[in-house]
């Protein structure tokens, strides 16, 4: 695979002797034009990387918060087409930031797979986080990804041991994605100390840069967690800005967008700051 995005993105971050910071939004959420203007104004509030949530109606890693998001995004009308049509806008004022699409594997079967990754690439998507697609179903969608130049980034968890990790490192590419506590997303917080060593033995084992998510919420958490692992990736808290800034019947206000983007310009202040 030649050097995509993501490649290049974690190269600049080297040289700029800093961590990334990954902002996970829901695609759709609070409504299509509400998530583009979202979306789009994502680098430009400092976010190294966008990972865009492809809504299902069970998304059984997220926590409450996030699935709440998933099912405002279904109800709007959100599909994995509109989704690719987010990346799509982005890309007609941004050819530079990477873009991750995270959710399940059942949209992308019932899209088609081949459909589905000829047009990702087509919209301009890098990389593809699915996390219901063990290593041991590679050949399903992750082998044809990686030949169609996209990334496949692999989730590692505390309880990957030392005899599970080869299979989870087999064929990832782009990043690791190490979950910084077990269970749900928005649940707890993470253990600095313990991210660090984790993210050691991960870079023991492979060379790919390690990026940190779930229990991050605020940018001292963000900066603790800049300051041992290649990205910080944050996400509930950004639902949660969106949920808190519906009107009364439950809709998307402009405040969703401002709110969105103002956090995540201080995450991202802390995340460059960390090693400072």
């Amino acid at each position: 695979m030649s050097d995509t995005r993501i490649d290049r993105r974690f190269a600049a971050l080297r040289e700029e002797g800093r961590a990334g910071l990954v902002a996970f939004v829901t695609g759709g959420d609070p409504d299509f034009d509400l998530s583009c203007q979202i979306v789009d104004g994502l680098p430009g509030a400092g976010v190294d990387v966008i990972e865009i949530g492809m809504p299902f109606t069970d998304p059984m890693a997220d926590g409450p918060t996030i699935q709440v998001a998933s099912q405002r995004a279904l109800r709007k009308g959100m599909t994995l087409r509109k989704t690719l049509d987010l990346v799509r806008h982005l890309r007609q004022s941004d050819s530079d930031t990477p873009v991750v699409l995270m959710g399940y594997y059942n949209p992308i079967y019932s899209y088609g797979n081949d459909a589905f990754l000829r047009d990702a690439r087509e919209a301009g998507v890098d990389g593809l986080i699915i996390v219901d697609l063990p290593s041991e179903e590679d050949s399903e969608l992750c082998v044809p990804a990686l030949d169609a130049g996209l990334n496949w980034i692999r989730l590692a968890t505390p309880t990957t041991d030392a005899k599970r990790l080869p299979a989870v490192l087999g064929n990832a590419s782009g990043f690791v994605y190490y979950v910084s506590i077990t269970g749900i997303t928005g649940a707890g917080s993470a253990d600095p100390r313990a991210v660090g060593e984790a993210v050691q033995r991960l870079k023991a084992r492979t060379d790919l840069p390690i990026a940190v998510g779930f229990g991050i919420r605020t940018p001292d958490q963000a900066a603790d967690i800049a300051r041992v692992a290649d990205a910080a990736v944050v996400g509930t808290v950004f639902c949660k800005a969106v949920e808190d800034n519906l009107d009364a019947d439950g809709n998307g206000t402009q405040a969703c967008v401002d709110s969105v983007l103002s956090l995540a310009r201080d995450l991202a202040h802390g995340v460059r700051n960390a090693r400072s």
